[in-house]
């Protein structure tokens, strides 16, 4: 996955597609891109702004205060780190996964992928683990804010391929929990509880 670091990153935005969703006085969006894009948004939205500017005032202004704008002759340079905490809000409905909280990711979005995090979990597999797996492996976007001092960090993660990422899951669970039944004596086959033996028959491990 690539990382869109809102601290980093300078978004171009065509100058009249932007004027144009101006005048037109309806709700739109600009994702990471710099596309102006209209409702309603998909999952392959990732939004930097939604909304419907005032278009009595400045193309500068537009956005809101939150948003510092350049323009520079046909294009329009937003910066947009300052408004984290909204754009977080309006992205979050669309988002795979949610990584802006303190207590970390807790969930997926789609129930396959949530049900191998489940299950995942009774052989001591966690959310992150499998978090820096899709970010190492699958197609997406991780739409963040980071800095390194003092460190701080939240982000979404936007899978582009679901169902890649689903598999991807599922095959690195499955050969660890195969591991861990073979190599681990606190999982071996006949020591599995209830829970433990439900999940190894969901990843085909036995």
């Amino acid at each position: 996955m690539k990382k869109f670091n809102l601290f980093k990153e300078i978004i171009t935005v065509d100058k009249n597609s932007l004027q144009e969703a101006i005048d037109a006085k309806k709700t739109f969006g600009i994702d990471i891109n710099g596309r102006v894009c209209n409702e309603p948004f998909t999952t392959d939205d990732i939004l930097i702004y939604i909304g419907t500017p005032n278009a009595n005032v400045a193309l500068s202004e537009a956005l809101g205060s939150k948003y510092q704008v350049v323009e520079d002759d046909n294009r329009v340079l937003i910066k947009a780190f300052s408004n984290w905490q909204e754009i977080i809000g309006f992205n979050t409905i669309r988002a795979t996964y949610d990584d802006t909280t303190a207590d970390g990711v807790d969930e997926f979005s789609t129930k396959e992928m949530e049900d191998i995090g489940w299950h995942a979990a009774e052989f001591n597999i966690n959310y992150r683990t499998l978090v820096e797996l899709l970010e190492k492996e699958c197609d997406g976007t991780l739409i963040c804010i980071e800095q390194e001092d003092p460190y701080q960090f939240s982000g979404l993660g936007f899978v582009s391929n679901l169902e890649d990422a689903r598999d991807t899951l599922f095959n690195y669970c499955q050969t660890e929990v195969k591991r861990l039944i073979t190599e681990d004596e606190d999982f071996a086959k006949e020591s599995l509880n209830d829970d433990e033996l439900e999940a190894a028959e969901f990843f085909k491990a036995l």
